[in-house]
């Protein structure tokens, strides 16, 4: 910011007040209060600090946050772990950032994706990328970018001396019976700040809307559902976190320890059941200021202890029920007994590692140069105990010492060409070294149930080694016409290797191949070790129109088309048969996937006896193909939008919102993909704050909606899941239904 010609302007009206030259003049104090603009981040969108505390009440979810942000929608999963997809892709494909960890999913299912260690209610920022990502950002990512920060801590003023603060806050939402509590306190001075957060969310099955009935299997020896409530959408999940920072006149260093443990949650479009998580975390980071710019690095552990089986929804006992008793095996026993288990019991053991060093030099006014470092290391070992019919006499192992590192280097320009012209290249290099030990099925005898030795004799006598040596490059331009328009094109390349479960899984027997699924689609899967990393080709164009102070109004239209070499896709795995479930086996293809993303907003008036009314909206459509098939992409989102009115008077902030979804028929030929239909759901949404406390209350699906989730994936949550297609319970053509009306109430007091 200059001052120069506020001085001049204050020399000059002294002058015009006729102060002679050599009088003295004595200024205390010049106070200067003005707004700073921060740049546009590149591609990116920050989601709003306030859309983060009206939403948290409302869900469980950390990723449904990021709901009102363009491009991006939500694959189903479990109460708190459902997948951010960006422009038609999701997962792995994007990369999931918290508090600068990237977390990899240590389960078959993929239950305990990144921003599942998270709640809600301990969320300080989001910041999303879509597409055409810097490579300072981006990495190991086709899709684009979601980085989450917790809340920075909070340290005493000068002279403040010893200062304490807290918040404590509980919600309650009607379908389901969800309920939890969230607290966070500090006790800091001006260097010291020590801090803790926790929370528990917990949640019953949830219902759907207008009597949209599920499907209830006959012979199902779990409880009974009632015809209203979809199975396996039950929940529990504690969070528990403490801060430990340190500040300096120009650093900063800050350790945290995490803890999470899940003792179930429970997932509709899933054959299992996540039935223990338990998740611990150490990460220190350091944010260093000095005369040339800034410096960041970051070390950080994580271990998850993840176990799966047959939650209430799902459970049956193998063998044929008779008088309270099975038969195992031939011989007579009971449920409770070692020999004659109830389930199949599924355990994972993931380790993560990484280490990361940033540094962002501000070489003058017009050039910045980011050049960084990474190293993540993950550990995974997934076997699966013998448990009976079948499955026995020995362990299962799924993947065995399986490794997977990444080493990354990066370098990027962004300069500021003129006031008009700013642009960014970047260039990013990544090595990924994988390999997996020797695997064995339940029974290794020769002629076992799905060809267990067979199969596992030859994957162990392959090399299971495998280095990639990925590219990734960003270019972007950006043309800011004048106070009110401004452009962006932007192209990439990025790359991402396999993960573990692509690469290793390694049967083909139906029981052991459905169980590794992640896409939630109830066909099986089989991994291929000679998969090639996906190469993606993105271009996109933004047009950004609004008035002069970015108050008023705005509209933004962003195309992109992306273009994939050797995109993992699936095949069939032998013979597939229409309208059910079968084994696939991963497979490159060619695909491309294009569409828009438009949004905009209005303030219709801002001083009326309603005081401020606000009219938003977007529209997002996203179209995926295989190009060497011409199938169409699974679990692409179908053309949606949202438009909400937004009124706020003094404390009162309200909101009506109208979610519009098309019907979904382009579907995913080789995954007998659900087709879903149309759809329109309101919600209400109100806030008052008040001092030191804040309400929150509202009504999702206000008018009890009865649909199907168009990126729910097949319902799998009752009945003889184990089998893939069980003659008595035909499972393939029921989609996930979503929930229907909900009222919910939050509350929150600052201490």
């Amino acid at each position: 910011m200059h001052f120069r010609p506020l001085g001049a302007a204050i020399a000059a009206l002294f002058s015009a007040q006729g102060l002679a030259a050599d009088e003295p003049i004595t200024v205390t104090e010049v106070v200067v209060i003005g707004k700073r603009v921060e740049p546009l981040p590149w591609n990116g969108m920050k989601v709003p600090a306030a859309s983060l505390k009206a939403l948290a009440p409302a869900t469980s979810d950390t990723a449904s946050l990021l709901r009102d942000v363009p491009g991006v929608s939500l694959m189903g999963a479990g109460g708190v772990s459902s997948l951010p997809v960006i422009h038609g892709l999701a997962d792995d494909r994007v990369r999931t950032l918290v508090d600068g960890m990237d977390l990899i999913a240590a389960c078959p299912n993929h239950m305990n994706p990144a921003l599942s260690y998270i709640d809600p209610t301990q969320v300080g920022g989001i910041q999303v990328f879509a597409g055409v990502t810097p490579v300072s950002v981006g990495g190991d990512s086709i899709g684009g970018a979601i980085i989450v920060e917790s809340a920075r801590p909070v340290f005493a003023g000068a002279g403040e001396g010893l200062r304490a603060t807290g918040e404590m806050g509980g919600f309650y939402r009607s379908n389901g019976n969800a309920h939890g509590i969230n607290l966070a306190a500090t006790l800091a001075n001006e260097r010291v700040s020590v801090g803790y957060v926790g929370a528990v969310a917990e949640s019953d099955n949830y219902k759907a809307g207008d009597d949209f009935k599920t499907v209830t299997y006959t012979g199902q020896l779990g409880h009974a559902l009632a015809l209203d409530e979809v199975g396996s959408t039950a929940y529990k999940s504690t969070n528990n976190a403490l801060t430990i920072a340190l500040r300096g006149d120009d650093n900063r260093l800050d350790l945290k320890l995490s803890h999470q443990s899940i003792p179930f949650e429970n997932f509709p479009n899933q054959r299992m059941d996540m039935t223990g998580n338990e998740s611990d975390q150490v990460n220190l980071g350091y944010t260093g200021q000095f005369q040339w710019g800034q410096l960041k690095a970051r070390a950080y552990y994580e271990h998850t202890r993840h176990e799966m089986d047959f939650g209430s929804d799902k459970r049956f006992w193998y063998g044929t029920a008779s008088g309270g008793a099975a038969a195992q095996n031939g011989t007579p026993c009971s449920p409770i007994s070692a020999t004659c288990a109830a389930g199949m019991p599924m355990y994972t053991d993931g380790n993560t590692a990484g280490v990361s060093v940033h540094a962002e030099i501000l070489r003058n006014e017009r050039d910045t140069f980011r050049l960084g470092g990474e190293y993540l290391s993950y550990r995974l070992d997934d076997w699966w105990p013998p448990s009976g019919a079948g499955m026995w006499p020995g362990t299962f192992w799924n993947i065995n010492d399986g490794r997977r590192d990444r080493y990354a280097v990066f370098g990027e320009w962004e300069g500021r060409l003129n006031p008009q012209w700013a642009s960014l290249l970047g260039v990013r290099h990544e090595s990924v070294d994988m390999d997996a030990g020797l695997v064995r099925g339940y029974n290794t005898a020769v002629g076992a149930t799905g060809s267990q030795q067979v199969e596992g004799d030859a994957f162990n006598a392959r090399s299971h080694g495998k280095t990639d040596r990925n590219l990734d490059l960003t270019a972007s331009a950006r043309y800011t016409a004048d106070k009110t328009r401004n452009y962006e094109v932007g192209f990439a390349q990025k790359t991402r290797s396999p993960n573990l479960y692509q690469r290793y899984t390694w049967s083909t027997w139906t029981m052991a191949a459905v169980m590794n699924n992640f896409l939630g689609d109830g066909n099986g899967y089989v991994g291929d070790i000679d998969l090639k990393p996906e190469v993606a080709r993105t271009l996109s164009f933004t047009g950004d129109w609004h008035d002069a102070d970015k108050s008023l109004w705005g509209f933004k239209v962003t195309p992109y088309y992306t273009d994939v070499k050797d995109y993992i896709d699936a095949r069939c795995n032998g013979v597939c048969t229409a309208n059910q479930f079968n084994v696939l086996k991963y497979v490159n293809r060619s695909a491309r996937l294009y569409g828009v993303d438009v949004s905009g907003r209005y303030l219709a008036t801002s001083a009326s006896a309603l005081g401020s009314l606000t009219v938003s909206g977007l529209v997002n459509y996203t179209q995926g193909k295989n190009e060497d098939t011409g199938d169409n992409l699974y679990n692409i989102m179908p053309l949606h939008g949202k438009l909400a009115l937004t009124q706020k008077q003094g404390n009162w902030s309200n909101v009506l919102e109208g979610v519009f979804v098309a019907g979904k028929v382009n579907v995913s030929t080789v995954r007998n993909e659900i087709r879903t239909g149309g759809y329109s759901l309101f919600n209400l949404r109100s806030s008052y704050v008040w001092k030191q406390v804040r309400l929150d209350f509202g009504i999702e699906n206000l008018f009890d909606k009865g649909y199907a989730q168009p990126q729910g994936g097949a319902y799998t949550g009752q009945g003889s899941t184990m089998s893939i297609n069980p003659a008595t319970t035909p499972l393939w053509g029921v989609a996930v239904t979503g929930p229907g009306r909900s009222l919910y109430a939050g509350v929150n007091v600052k201490f």
